[in-house]
């Protein structure tokens, strides 16, 4: 039985790990942590969300959207659209609101503001992708990948261990009754 939780407990960090990092890497996607209450209660703080690029004519109402405060500036803000409208040029332009506010945002925000739409979340590892820099969090799941990998292989060569010796005792004898 513990040697089954072992493996699950496994897979689940490998499975955070892809969630957090490895998918967002491959896809194309970014990772931000949500800092404040304005978008609970569905992503309160401390939630890792991992936004995609997305054309700004195929974002719609409703949908949580990334983007600069200022041009420029890697300040970033997630709320979602509420409204929609052709601004100069022709390009979008979009009105969001956090979904615990009373009142929308100030001002239209231009598509080239845009970073990404909400893909997925990840409740809590915000946290620790605030506290690690890039780097640290690159040598983090370089890290934590291999102490599970070496963890996994310590369970597989113990299970192997076990079963031949388990082959090479000899078994008692039986007795036989009349």
């Amino acid at each position: 039985m513990a040697q089954v939780l072992n493996w699950v407990l496994i897979l689940a960090l490998l499975g955070v790990l892809t969630a957090a990092v490895l998918v967002p890497r491959i896809a194309g996607g970014t990772p931000f942590t949500v800092l404040t209450g304005s978008m609970e209660p569905g992503l309160p703080p401390g939630t890792l969300i991992v936004t995609r690029p997305t054309p700004a004519e195929d974002i719609r109402i409703g949908e949580v959207v990334t983007f600069q405060i200022e041009s420029g500036k890697p300040q970033v803000v997630t709320h979602r659209v509420i409204a929609v409208r052709p601004g100069p040029e022709g390009r979008p332009e979009f009105l969001t609101q956090g979904d615990a506010n009373e009142t929308p945002d100030e001002g239209w925000r231009p598509a080239e503001s845009v970073r990404g739409v909400l893909w997925y979340s990840l409740p809590k590892l915000g946290y620790a992708n605030n506290v690690l820099t890039g780097d640290q969090r690159q040598l983090a799941v370089h890290g934590v990948a291999t102490a599970l990998i070496l963890y996994a292989l310590g369970l597989f060569t113990g299970e192997a261990r076990d079963r031949r010796r388990t082959r090479r005792e000899p078994r008692p004898a039986r007795r036989a009754t009349h």
